[in-house]
């Protein structure tokens, strides 16, 4: 068996020429989408990220402005800068990127951002939410797993769904997105133990643990669906995900490769929120 590619490049893209006509729905109503992106200190990683999403949102016909503060920003001139934020009405979404410097505590940032603003899907309104089943913004990440996975056309009634990965970000709200959609759903985590045995019964595996190459192919059942949300560095600094895509896709029916599979999606997801965000503010002003 080799698997089929889940190139999530090309949904991207797709989901990004969508976003784009939403924009210009609203754009032609006198109303053309914001996002607020602040980027604290100077970390390349996050700068690529940031310069990534600003391109984005051109690309969509969303209108963006980002702040750069230096990493000696004191928290409270930030908490500051988000309130100012929260009250422009010309901004739908405000993303703060993470990691911050160590002096700001991100929980008190992100519970600062508005709930309905917050187009990463972290606050902690959006997460009750998510897991009560309201409307709200979805974390980009699961959001976009759970795009891949229509995708590829998988049957989630019923499946066996395993997530390894606790996270805040990305394992417990997917856990809870593939809960929604009537899989039976394990966590699995740094002290799980016999990690094989549970992703072995996996119809759908999302690996999103941060190491690198963690899930092989003897771990996986064969025909399921494999979700690669890992980003890491080998041991050449070669880009590899959480699972070892060349034993793993002679044994699964459909993976996602790294780069060129959640990645992209993310960043699309932040766009999906951001349009909707819009949307239900136009919705408002028009009641």
């Amino acid at each position: 068996m080799s698997a089929k590619i889940l190139d999530g490049a090309a949904l991207a893209k797709s989901i990004r020429a969508d976003v784009a006509q939403r924009a210009g729905k609203l754009a032609a109503a006198g109303r053309a989408p914001g996002l607020a992106v602040i980027l604290v200190g100077d970390d390349p990683g996050s700068a690529i990220y940031v310069r990534n999403k600003v391109k984005d949102c051109e690309e969509a016909g969303i209108r963006s402005t980002l702040d750069r503060l230096s990493a000696s920003t004191e928290q409270s001139a930030l908490l500051a800068r988000i309130r100012e934020l929260n009250d422009d009405d010309a901004i739908d979404g405000i993303l703060v990127q993470l990691p911050l410097p160590p002096q700001i505590d991100p929980f008190t940032v992100i519970e600062t951002i508005s709930p309905a603003k917050d187009v990463d899907g972290f606050h902690v309104a959006s997460a009750g939410a998510l897991m009560t089943g309201q409307p709200g913004f979805r974390p980009c990440t699961p959001y976009g797993v759970m795009r891949l996975l229509g995708q590829a056309g998988a049957e989630l009634r019923g499946a066996e769904a395993v997530v390894v990965g606790r996270s805040n970000i990305v394992g417990k709200p997917q856990a809870l997105l593939l809960l929604q959609a009537d899989a039976t759903v394990t966590i699995c985590h740094s002290r799980t133990r016999d990690l094989a045995a549970h992703t072995r019964r996996a119809d759908i595996l999302v690996a999103a643990v941060g190491r690198a190459r963690m899930i092989t192919g003897d771990m996986i059942k064969p025909g399921a669906i494999v979700i690669d949300v890992g980003m890491n560095r080998d041991e050449n600094g070669k880009l590899c995900g959480d699972v070892d895509f060349d034993s793993a896709s002679r044994v699964a029916s459909w993976i996602t490769p790294v780069p060129g599979g959640v990645g992209p999606m993310t960043r699309a997801m932040l766009l999906v929120n951001t349009i909707e965000a819009a949307e239900r503010k136009q919705e408002s002003h028009d009641a």
